[in-house]
C-alpha cells in the first residue's frame, strides 16, 4: 500500500525505455547517494548490464509519477553453478527510488511487478544482496537454505534467494555466478 499523497492509480510500472536512460542514471545516483552501504557506482553498473547478454529488456522496469519517474528496477540473468550442472536464474540490482518518494511503497510495488513478470517469463527464481529484514516480506530466505552461495564476502543473512514457482530451486545449488558487468 502506497502511503504518501498519492493512490496506486497515480503509480504507473512499465518498461524502461532508451529514452528514460538519462533520467534513470540520475535517479540511481541520486537514490544511493547518502547510502553507507553503496559504492555509488550504480548507475554505471546498470549502463553495462544494459549491453550485456544478461540483460532482459522486460525486467528492466520504472515507476512513474505525473510522468516523472520516481522508481526503477533491474533484474538480470546469472547462474547458479556447481560442479555437476548450472541453473539460470535472476538477480536483483538494483532497487532504486528517488529520495523524497522513498518509504512509501514504491519498491515493494517494483519487487513484485518485477516478480510477476519473471515468472510470466518463465524464470524459476530470483537471487539478491540486501538487507536480511527487507527482502523476507516479499518471501527472500536465506540463500544457504538451497546449498547456494554468492562469490563475495558477506553475512549469510544478506544472501537471498526466492522461488517463483514452487521447487524453482530444485536440485539446485553451487555459486552464483555474475555476469562480467557485475566486476568491472
Amino acid at each position: 500500500m502506497l502511503e504518501n499523497n498519492f493512490n496506486a492509480i497515480d503509480l504507473i510500472i512499465r518498461q524502461e525505455q532508451t529514452g528514460d536512460h538519462k533520467d534513470v542514471f540520475n535517479l540511481i545516483e541520486e537514490a544511493f547517494q547518502h547510502m553507507d552501504v553503496s559504492d555509488h557506482r550504480e548507475q554505471f553498473l546498470v549502463e553495462r548490464l544494459r549491453k550485456s547478454n544478461a540483460f532482459v529488456p522486460e525486467l528492466s522496469l520504472v515507476a512513474e509519477i505525473d510522468e516523472q519517474i520516481v522508481g526503477y528496477i533491474l533484474l538480470t540473468k546469472v547462474l547458479i553453478r556447481n560442479e555437476d550442472q548450472e541453473h539460470i536464474s535472476l538477480t536483483m540490482a538494483p532497487v532504486a527510488v528517488r529520495p523524497d518518494f522513498q518509504r512509501c511503497g514504491i519498491g515493494s510495488v517494483l519487487i513484485r511487478k518485477s516478480h510477476e513478470i519473471a515468472k510470466r517469463l518463465q524464470f524459476s527464481s530470483v537471487t539478491v544482496l540486501g538487507h536480511a529484514d527487507y527482502y523476507p516480506k516479499f518471501g527472500y530466505v536465506e540463500a544457504q537454505q538451497f546449498g547456494i552461495r554468492f562469490p563475495f564476502d558477506v553475512p549469510p543473512q544478506n544472501c537471498m534467494v526466492i522461488e517463483l514457482v514452487e521447487g524453482g530451486l530444485s536440485n539446485t545449488s553451487g555459486i552464483v555466478e555474475y555476469p562480467p558487468p557485475f566486476f568491472e
